[in-house]
């Protein structure tokens, strides 16, 4: 009884609430701080206020339609996605960023929170907007966006209001992994701000589409480093092997250290027997992120005569990041051993390392498409001493790079007594499911 009361009591409150909002709307046709009040009042009513609150969008008065548009997003339902779409053809770049942050919100939670919507402030007519270097969002692969959220962010990456909003628009194509945008973002590469270019180049690695490859050809030189270390990467993520000579002569040519590791670490994952010099003869450089990269390049030549030598290098390095290269590249020449010191369990410990957990999980998601090499690591998942960071880390690995042959390790590890380590194993296998044919 005392349930049914206090429902009856919710209802009779929400919808005191949208009468509230009726009056206020019936009073308010010619007064914007009252059409804003019962914009806000209409909020409350949940996802039941959207019809209304449609309308607002249309509002001659900018204020009354940010105040709908931070309603809309904030309900954050599936009828919301429609009004959010429709905001981003508004004229106002408030507007523009916050129905995009609102869109990626839907999808990525608690994003509204974090995006750049949430630290942007207006001055006269102009928005100023903080974009963090950290630009690693993502959703999970079984997670797809429907087409027409991505086409609305695609064309405000390639013609927003002002550079923010395009700027915004791109890093949200990237995290929805929006493949259908990407002529947009190739657009968005010839813009003059260096902010909207490097955005769009993220974007376009996080999507993984190789046919962008040759369009990010001329940014290779880009006079900005940020830029062109970003144009670096992309091209050695999309495997565009066209820039090969490009590259190389970057690499011998730049002065900047940041450009000739980006230069050489994306000549590393386009591996060429011709290019087997070039990583043995920086073996041993002084710059420990050359190293890394040319570690990485004999790692895919898989050429069964280096193996010595970089046993040897393995054996004498001091720093973590190119002892991890060291270690991808003798489990890719096949040393599958899991004692104390060999490197295999050097990459897995690694996953505890906050510093370096990124790069470990990157060289194990390579190397766990190798059949043999998954088979070594399926013991650590049920071993007591594995950490729940460990166990945790394979998970998203096997996510990525698994076969059926991981679904039973995975299962297993769903039924983890730690509950971050079930529900990543949970994670990882509804991304697996939705990955294989």
């Amino acid at each position: 009884m005392n349930a049914r009361f206090m429902l009856r009591n919710h209802t009779l409150r929400a919808a005191a609430g949208l009468l509230l909002a009726a009056g206020l709307f019936l009073n308010a046709q010619d007064d914007p701080k009252q059409r804003v009040k019962a914009v806000h009042e209409l909020g409350k009513g949940g996802s039941e206020a959207l019809p209304k609150l449609g309308p607002y969008l249309s509002d001659p008065v900018l204020e009354v339609r940010v105040e709908a548009v931070k309603a809309i997003a904030e309900i954050g339902t599936q009828r919301s996605l429609d009004l959010l779409i429709k905001a981003t053809a508004d004229n106002d770049p408030e507007i523009q960023i916050r129905a995009t942050d609102g869109l990626v919100n839907f999808y990525l939670p608690g994003y509204a929170t974090t995006g750049v919507g949430a630290s942007f402030r207006r001055i006269g007519s102009s928005i100023k907007s903080k974009f963090t270097d950290t630009n690693d969002q993502v959703v999970d692969a079984y997670i797809k966006a429907r087409p027409e959220v991505v086409k609305a962010l695609g064309r405000l990456a390639r013609g927003g209001g002002t550079m923010e909003a395009r700027a915004n628009a791109a890093r949200a194509v990237g995290i929805l992994r929006g493949r259908e945008a990407i002529p947009d973002l190739v657009e968005a590469l010839h813009s003059k701000d260096s902010q909207v270019i490097y955005e769009s180049l993220i974007a376009i690695q996080k999507i993984r589409d190789p046919s962008a490859g040759p369009s990010l050809a001329f940014l290779l030189r880009d006079l900005d480093e940020k830029v062109q270390v970003a144009a670096i990467e992309t091209t050695g993520l999309l495997g565009n092997r066209a820039a090969l000579n490009d590259l190389r002569d970057v690499l011998d040519r730049s002065k900047k250290m940041s450009v000739k590791r980006a230069a050489l670490t994306a000549m590393a994952q386009m591996p060429d027997p011709q290019l087997h010099g070039v990583y043995t003869s920086r073996l041993e450089d002084k710059d420990e992120g050359i190293r890394e990269a040319a570690a990485e390049g004999i790692a895919r030549l898989k050429n069964p005569a280096d193996r010595p030598r970089v046993e040897s290098s393995f054996g004498s390095e001091k720093k973590t990041g190119p002892r991890l290269s060291l270690s991808f590249a003798l489990v890719s020449l096949g040393k599958l051993d899991m004692g104390e010191l060999d490197p295999l369990r050097y990459l897995v410990n690694n996953l505890n390392s906050a510093a370096y957990r990124g790069v470990s999980r990157a060289y194990l998601t390579e190397l766990a498409r190798d059949p043999a090499t998954r088979k070594a690591l399926y013991p650590v998942l049920q071993e007591s001493t594995a950490t729940k960071d460990e166990k945790s880390g394979l998970a998203d690995v096997l996510a990525v790079s698994g076969d059926r042959d991981a679904i039973p390790p995975l299962e297993a590890l769903s039924k983890d007594t730690t509950p971050e380590v079930s529900e990543a194993a949970l994670r990882a296998l509804r991304n697996l499911h939705a990955r294989l044919p």
